[in-house]
């Protein structure tokens, strides 16, 4: 008689080898095991436990994968008895690596296999080897994109409407994942992946980001064994804000030193980590650099590369990327140039110093990509070295939206005075006063609206405007030599960002999981590619797809795609929603959506109106929210906030690295800060407590013993109150009061007073204060500023406290 488990845990089948009966048996208990194995022995019948992992199939739609039940052991000597196989989850036999590039803020016509004049090498190596999809598509925004490629999912289902920095409470809107949608990452670890995210991770929501967690929807909490990157939108890629798993790390001052080059070096570390001890184990890897976000950073030795490439100007540059894509055969030749937006001038009729300008902010911007695809490449080279490369599912994604025209007409030296609504910072004079350097550290700088238009060739519009493919479509390769066969060619199949993830399960024979960790799982949104890669004439399908961000919205049906513009992304709306004039294009025959439809075919119009409407109401678009500025601050937004209802904040020494989300909002409102300080029996030196950094920011600090507080306007302006004498030695209070002019109009100017132990020693008049936000990614702490520095008297090692600072008060004052 052998015993076998069944599919449900309490059952064991008996097989009686001599009556050929089998009976069921409930095991309600140990106990009743204990007893049938006691009744088998006494009967003299030989008993042969067979594992259920050897004669079940796994169950991988429900994760974690469980462990197979075994009976009770009843023999008494471990000499006598045989153990069981140690329980591993492994993937599929034969499951390939996967490995995700994803850049940011490049659009369609920003690679040379898309035509570009862009520098892009290695994208264009790997569409020789690969295949190249002409028609895939994002969400028109960073945070968005993120979320629906690592879920399969719709951004306003996974809750990510916009960026996380400006979440609302609205369903749809929340930045916060849903624990009914597990990502791939998660999917993959959980069948025997070994996974891995570098670089940018600008999906958590930005109230769960600080020392006290909740860590539920960090890289590490939603599939993702190491990661190395940055959590917000974008990062200074000389002193980035990088976190290595949940810790903060403090990268090298080291002029050399470039986030692109060291993430890129990490990530081939971890791999070959992996490979070395677990080369039977499949990895993951989702490598999604900052670049080409701004602000563009980039060493010179790139710069000089692409020295007079952009002098002849945007229109003949878009033109010239548009004949080239003709040419290539990724676009059809009879496609038509779509007509740029009219707020974009004519390059002829610019004046001598903004054509100097704006082509140095474009070589800056080719010379970035060039880096970025580099350092790529090398991620890639070395999946070669390892002989893991014909195995490696590899989708490289030139872009997650088009290429951003938020620098506005001009460009900007520091994107964040465009946050803060501040004129000189795309002052064409100001500009260029810092020709020379634009791109490297003391710069934040992002390129005028006119190159992303051209970059996104054939298309009129760019990123942020979900209502056209400017804003949404981008050059895809995929690679994977075991399976795919085909070399060099182009795939014409429509699909969307939400298709990655099924298209990873089915590559790697994995079902869709019905449940995550106890969740019951929302179904994947998305459908999966796969068919594309053996049939290259198969018809797409995927038929319906919704767009929205900021009210631009559209809708794709089956060969048709009806959309509005309802915000331009360098401008406030003009239009209520109910006001926005719609346009329709046959986009099966109109590539570029040269050729509005809409006063042709009304009728096709409105039943497209009333698609979208019902996508918009079944994945929780609504209601529209066309705000931008405003839902930065958290009241207005209604998100949660860590300091919601806080009138003080009280931090001790090596409290730092706190992003803005998680200090106390000194903006627009008079405040006081004080400092208990122990200068000890020598004049102390560095930083008590700052905010920021060079491009923008506060520091009460201490030089040469002597007291001052700076605020730092948009690295524009910087106001510093000096004390005339040197701290007392032993303890002294250090206090700062910020008397804010302004009452509710925010941004204005306020009084800055110095104390020691009550007594006033130095005052500074404060013209101008940041009204929106400091940084995307500098932070706050105690005792020294990281990253890059508020003051220019002191540098980050400089900054180091050298006395004792007991605690520091941050007090809003009415």
């Amino acid at each position: 008689m052998k015993i076998r488990q069944q599919t449900h845990p309490n059952a064991l089948a008996l097989d009686d080898d001599r009556t050929d009966v089998v009976r069921t048996v409930d095991v309600l208990s140990g106990v009743n095991i204990i007893v049938l194995v006691a009744m088998l022995f006494v009967s003299g019948v030989t008993t042969t436990v067979v594992m259920a992992q050897e004669k079940a199939q796994v169950d991988r739609t429900e994760l974690p994968i469980k462990a197979p039940w075994y009976p009770p052991i009843t023999t008494l000597d471990a000499r006598d008895a045989k153990a069981p196989p140690v329980f591993e989850v492994k993937a599929p036999k034969d499951a390939p690596n996967v490995v995700v590039i994803l850049l940011d803020d490049l659009g369609f016509g920003g690679t040379g296999a898309t035509g570009s004049i862009l520098p892009t090498p290695q994208f264009d190596k790997l569409a020789k080897s690969g295949l190249l999809y002409n028609q895939f598509h994002t969400t028109a925004l960073c945070s968005p994109t993120r979320q629906a490629l690592i879920t399969g999912r719709n951004h306003h289902s996974c809750n990510q409407a916009k960026i996380t920095e400006v979440a609302t409470a609205f369903p749809g809107a929340t930045g916060m994942l849903p624990n009914d949608i597990a990502t791939i990452a998660e999917t993959l670890r959980l069948n025997g992946y070994s996974t891995a995210a570098y670089g940018k991770h600008h999906e958590t929501a930005v109230w769960e980001i600080s020392p006290s967690g909740p860590f539920t929807r960090w890289p590490n909490f939603t599939g993702f064994d190491e990661f190395y990157g940055f959590l917000g939108g974008e990062t200074n890629q000389w002193s980035p804000a990088v976190y290595h798993n949940l810790n903060r790390v403090e990268t090298p001052e080291d002029p050399d030193y470039h986030f692109m080059n060291d993430m890129a070096t990490k990530s081939i570390e971890w791999m070959r980590f992996q490979q070395a001890l677990t080369p039977d184990k499949p990895f993951f890897v989702y490598f999604a650099p900052g670049a080409v976000h701004a602000p563009h950073h980039v060493p010179k030795s790139y710069i000089q590369k692409q020295r007079g490439n952009f002098d002849q100007g945007w229109d003949v540059i878009r033109e010239r990327i548009f004949e080239q894509q003709k040419k290539l055969g990724v676009i059809p030749k009879d496609t038509k140039l779509a007509k740029k937006p009219d707020d974009i001038k004519d390059w002829a009729d610019l004046s001598a110093k903004e054509k100097k300008l704006y082509a140095r902010q474009a070589e800056v911007f080719a010379a970035f990509l060039d880096m970025t695809d580099h350092e790529t490449g090398r991620v890639i080279q070395s999946i070669e070295d390892m002989g893991e490369l014909d195995n490696t599912l590899i989708f490289y994604i030139a872009g997650d939206n088009g290429t951003s025209a938020e620098g506005g007409m001009s460009g900007l030296y520091n994107e964040m005075t465009y946050f803060n609504g501040e004129p000189q910072g795309s002052d064409i004079d100001f500009m260029l006063k810092h020709y020379d350097d634009w791109g490297g550290p003391s710069t934040y700088p992002h390129m005028a609206a006119g190159w992303a238009v051209a970059f996104d060739s054939p298309f009129t519009w760019t990123k942020q405007v979900a209502s056209n493919y400017g804003g949404t479509r981008n050059a895809m390769v995929v690679s994977w030599p075991d399976r795919i066969k085909a070399k060099g060619e182009i795939r014409n199949q429509w699909h969307h960002v939400i298709d990655v993830a099924p298209t990873i399960l089915e590559a790697a024979g994995l079902p869709e999981p019905r449940i995550v960790n106890g969740t019951p799982q929302r179904p994947i949104e998305g459908t999966s590619m796969a068919y594309t890669w053996e049939y290259p004439n198969a018809p797409s399908q995927h038929s319906i797809q919704y767009f929205e961000m900021f009210g631009n919205r559209g809708i794709y049906f089956d060969g048709w795609f009806a959309g509005t513009l309802h915000m331009k992304p360098w401008a406030n709306p003009e239009t209520r929603f109910t006001e926005d004039t719609w346009e329709l294009y046959h986009v099966a025959e109109d590539f570029s959506m040269s050729t509005d439809l809409s006063r042709q075919h009304p009728d096709i119009l409105a039943k497209l109106q009333q698609a979208f409407l019902a996508e918009a109401v079944k994945y929780k678009v609504l209601p529209l929210d066309d705000r931008r500025q405003e839902l930065f601050n958290p009241k207005l937004a209604g998100r949660p906030d860590l300091m919601f209802g806080r009138e003080s904040l009280t931090l001790y020494e090596g409290m730092n690295g706190l992003l803005e989300n998680d200090f106390i909002n000194i903006k627009n409102t008079s405040f006081e800060i004080v400092a208990e300080v122990d200068s000890g029996d020598k004049p102390a030196n560095g930083v008590i407590v700052a905010q920021g950094g060079r491009f923008g920011g506060w520091a009460l600090h201490v030089k040469d013993g002597v007291p001052r507080y700076t605020y730092n306007y948009l690295g524009l302006k910087h106001s510093v109150a000096a004390g005339t004498a040197k701290l007392p030695t032993g303890k002294a209070a250090v206090k700062m009061n910020f008397a804010y002019d302004g009452g509710e109009k925010p941004g204005a100017g306020g009084t800055a007073t110095l104390y020691v132990n009550d007594k006033s020693v130095a005052t500074v008049k404060v013209p101008k204060t940041e009204f929106s936000v400091f940084s995307a990614d500098e932070s706050a702490g105690v005792g020294i500023d990281m990253e890059t520095t508020v003051s220019e008297e002191y540098d980050r090692e400089g900054s180091k406290y050298t006395g004792k600072i007991e605690k520091v008060t941050i007090t809003l004052k009415d």
